[in-house]
């Protein structure tokens, strides 16, 4: 093992200053560790969710009564509040390993050489989402599990989603311009895709304030719709879907597009069947917690495979740094 440098006076006021950029300065990690502190935050947005799903398909969104205590007199779950209090503790100490891995991704991007500010920015826009989805989540505990906050818990626990998949993606790419792969009515198909998914998660969380998981015990208010209505509704986006990933396929093999785009598209299909055979079954045994689980977890897969058929559409090379020497090399060779 090498010698431990000495950390000085000076060294620990830069670090209180600024530690990443401290950090920055003293570690330059691979763009292989960067991606994979990209895809661990990423993995674990996805994880929340469906921790929080756990939490309301086993009637434990009360088992920690009030926030940010557990309970009035303690600050963690006690052995009198049972199973509930120890799943519902449980998914809020996980919030701490996400904001962990979402550090990570933070501080990789922080310290990769050159610096890519805007990948950094995407970390830092994953922290304040977490940040106010945590506070959110306490809202929703101190209301009751209304309805209607749980589905903006969950709604912008799919915004958090979409970024982390985006940094995700961008760890892959280059800084330069974006150059588009596919023509105009190919990206506005694709971005009429993304309205459609949108909305479809959205009608999803009404049908779960509808229907008969209130996530807890004891008597819940419950979103005033038919939820059977609700779910035919919810159904009918799901095969529009479906139909446009179907025909966006046809598309992009009639103008022979390249292979990524293919992929992806081929991918979200495969997806989308998958969930839809989870979604009949689940409304025809009665919906099972387990069933209902693995949608959730679904509905995460599907919005990060729509947004990646989306990101497939364009390619970003790396960034010509070296292009003011080349310009230079051509203007004394034209000499």
């Amino acid at each position: 093992m090498g010698r431990v440098p000495n950390v000085t006076r000076a060294d620990a006021v830069a670090f209180v200053r600024n530690p990443l950029a401290f950090i920055a300065e003293r570690w330059t990690p691979t763009p292989r560790t960067v991606r994979r502190a990209a895809l661990a935050a990423l993995v674990m947005a996805v994880v929340i969710v469906v921790t929080g799903g756990a939490v309301r398909l086993t009637g434990s969104g009360l088992g920690c009564p009030t926030w940010p205590k557990c309970t009035d007199d303690s600050l963690t779950t006690t052995s009198a509040m049972g199973f509930h209090g120890v799943i519902e503790f449980g998914n809020r100490m996980l919030t701490y390993v996400l904001c962990a891995a979402v550090g990570w991704a933070i501080i990789a991007a922080r310290s990769q050489k050159p610096w890519r500010q805007g990948l950094t920015r995407l970390g830092w826009a994953q922290f304040w989402i977490v940040m106010s989805n945590a506070v959110l989540g306490g809202i929703v505990v101190l209301v009751g599990l209304n309805p209607y906050t749980v589905a903006a818990h969950f709604l912008l626990s799919t915004a958090l989603i979409a970024v982390a998949a985006v940094m995700w993606q961008r760890t892959r790419e280059g800084d330069a311009a974006p150059r588009p792969l596919v023509g105009k009515p190919v990206r506005q198909m694709v971005w009429i895709l993304v309205a459609v998914t949108v909305l479809l998660i959205a009608v999803g969380t009404v049908v779960t304030g509808a229907g008969p998981h209130a996530g807890d015990s004891s008597e819940v208010e419950r979103i005033p719709l038919n939820w059977e209505n609700v779910t035919k509704l919810h159904a009918v986006l799901a095969w529009i879907v479906v139909t446009l990933t179907f025909a966006l396929w046809f598309v992009l093999k009639a103008v022979d597009a390249p292979k990524g785009p293919l992929d992806r598209t081929r991918d979200l299909f495969l997806i989308l069947l998958g969930q839809g055979v989870i979604g009949y079954a689940q409304y025809f045994t009665d919906l099972p917690e387990v069933l209902v689980g693995l949608h959730m977890f679904g509905s995460c897969v599907v919005w990060i495979g729509v947004l990646r058929v989306l990101l497939s559409l364009r390619e970003r090379p790396e960034a010509m740094a070296d292009l003011p020497a080349a310009a230079t090399e051509s203007t004394l060779t034209r000499a």
